[in-house]
């Protein structure tokens, strides 16, 4: 699976032309800040001011698609057992699943939106993270095309032993699993040979000089004022409207 997102910013895709490390801080100031509110309209107001970010991401939609499922399936999960059994019926299943989908949606984004090469120098050169974490960054999204290639492999060579499931149930989650511990097998089995590849190369060993040096423009600064903005707004029209509920309230 390749994002096939158009790099350089420009006037439409201005949030592939950012620095990957504001990016990340940005959805770090988002999700942190959300984290004392559950009620439903904090949440809602980032999670819609994310949602109208997305055409401007570069982000096809398969992609976003592909990338977003599995979190709207935590948030609606979340919402359900909070449902169930919580102390705030509907209103707090709504606000748990609302809150964490507007703490992943910034996220998604801005790793989605950035190049993993200029997101590792990101890391390295304006957030001094360690080489070694940062590069673990890099190669797993490098790998992640690699893996859903390994899996239509795997899929494709059970079919060609006659391994169906057909319409049995059971079956079908039995051979689900057993293709997961077989992506699981060569996942480790590749790990390994990048550990190996980095520890040749003296990683994390120390200084090391950079082929590309990471920029932080003005509009980065702006993307982080823009965040805690965000926020502000956010807590404001909720308690506005009498909504707010925090954590420990």
């Amino acid at each position: 699976m390749t994002l096939n997102v158009p790099r350089g910013g420009g006037a439409r895709y201005w949030m592939t032309g950012l620095n990957p490390a504001a990016k990340l801080l940005a959805a770090l100031v988002l999700g942190l800040g959300l984290v004392p509110a559950v009620d439903a309209v904090t949440g809602g107001v980032v999670l819609a001011a994310a949602v109208l970010s997305i055409p401007f991401s570069g982000i096809d939609r398969r992609a976003l698609v592909l990338l977003g499922g599995p979190f709207l399936l935590m948030g609606l999960s979340s919402g359900t057992v909070n449902y169930l059994y919580g102390e705030h019926g509907l209103e707090g299943a709504v606000g748990a699943a609302v809150r964490l989908l507007a703490i992943a949606l910034p996220g998604l984004l801005a790793a989605a939106s950035s190049d993993p090469t200029e997101m590792s120098d990101g890391l390295v050169q304006k957030l001094r993270v360690p080489e070694r974490p940062a590069m673990g960054v890099l190669a797993a999204l490098r790998l992640i095309p690699l893996l859903a290639h390994q899996w239509r492999t795997i899929t494709l060579a059970r079919r060609a032993r006659g391994l169906e499931a057909g319409c049995h149930p059971l079956r079908v989650v039995s051979l689900f699993f057993g293709r997961l511990f077989a992506l699981l097998v060569r996942s480790i089995r590749t790990g390994t040979l990048l550990a190996t590849a980095m520890d040749a190369r003296a990683f994390g060993t120390g200084p090391r000089s950079w082929a590309r040096e990471s920029r932080w423009r003005r509009a980065d600064t702006l993307l982080l004022l823009a965040s805690v903005a965000l926020l502000v707004v956010a807590y404001a029209v909720s308690g506005r409207l009498g909504t707010l509920v925090l954590l420990f309230s």
